[in-house]
């Protein structure tokens, strides 16, 4: 039998019907609302202390919440990564526009934290009970921490990976790398083969473009717009230092347009 999240919490004797399980969402960028989210660059007590309000005039929250709340992070696609499991200690405030609880951290899963991967199957759903959650496949218990950032000659990354990467805080490192250059990109589509060329320059860097890409699958792009970004493959053809000429960079992307071919027989349009 394929192993789920209810084997898990039977496995530290959680009643799966005093369980709730969140997942919470990340916003592109910090924001300055009483529930202003988490972002890639938030710590453990902005994840704490977001957790503990929740809108008073949400219609999915439960009126009297179960006593643990399990919170995961998300990742690329459908799945959530194991952050903290707390007990809810009660309401401490309602003004009717915001409830607050009393969390505290607890043991629960300790060896698990960071490394179990579940599949969310909620959809667009953030938070699930127990019994619902329980049915969901465990799919990996992982390395706390992502894969080494691998270098820019040897950067290759799914769109999965993509979105990951630029949004995740398990991902610093490479956001810090990708943030720190400008240059010539290639997109795959794995599909047929078909390439496209792009540079990220002047004000943009690499994790800026490829951000683009993450929200919204094509960049801007044409001939993106009119294929599934699912299964793009991204990787890097060459960096350069932000102050490089821009006359320097656009040679280099004209020079891989025409070694890969990628207006004639690619996804270029230009």
């Amino acid at each position: 039998m394929p192993l789920t999240l209810g084997t898990i919490l039977d496995s530290e004797s959680l009643f799966i019907q005093d369980v709730l399980v969140i997942r919470h969402a990340y916003n592109a960028e910090p924001a300055s609302s009483r529930l202003a989210g988490v972002h890639a660059g938030s710590t453990d007590d902005d994840i704490l202390a977001y957790t503990r309000r929740q809108s008073a005039k949400s219609q999915i929250f439960p009126v009297t919440p179960p006593r643990f709340w399990i919170v995961l992070m998300p990742e690329g696609g459908d799945r959530g990564r194991l952050w903290r499991v707390v007990e809810n200690r009660g309401e401490l405030s309602n003004d009717g526009e915001l409830r607050e609880f009393d969390l505290v951290e607890t043991d629960h899963l300790h060896d698990l934290l960071s490394r179990l991967v579940i599949s969310w199957k909620a959809g667009r759903v953030w938070r699930v009970y127990g019994p619902t959650a329980a049915t969901y496949p465990v799919l990996e218990v992982a390395d706390a921490q992502p894969p080494r950032f691998p270098g820019f000659d040897q950067l290759v990354v799914s769109y999965d990976v993509l979105k990951a990467v630029v949004k995740e805080r398990r991902y610093a490192a490479w956001q810090t790398a990708l943030s720190s250059v400008v240059g010539i990109y290639l997109i795959t589509d794995t599909r047929d083969g078909r390439h496209y060329v792009g540079k990220a320059d002047g004000a943009e860097n690499i994790l800026q473009r490829w951000r683009t890409y993450a929200a919204n699958g094509h960049g801007g792009n044409v001939a993106l717009k009119e294929r599934d970004p699912s299964t793009f493959r991204y990787s890097l053809l060459r960096v350069f230092d932000p102050s490089t000429p821009l006359r320097d960079i656009n040679a280099a992307e004209s020079h891989f347009k025409r070694a890969l071919d990628s207006i004639t027989h690619g996804l270029n349009r230009g």
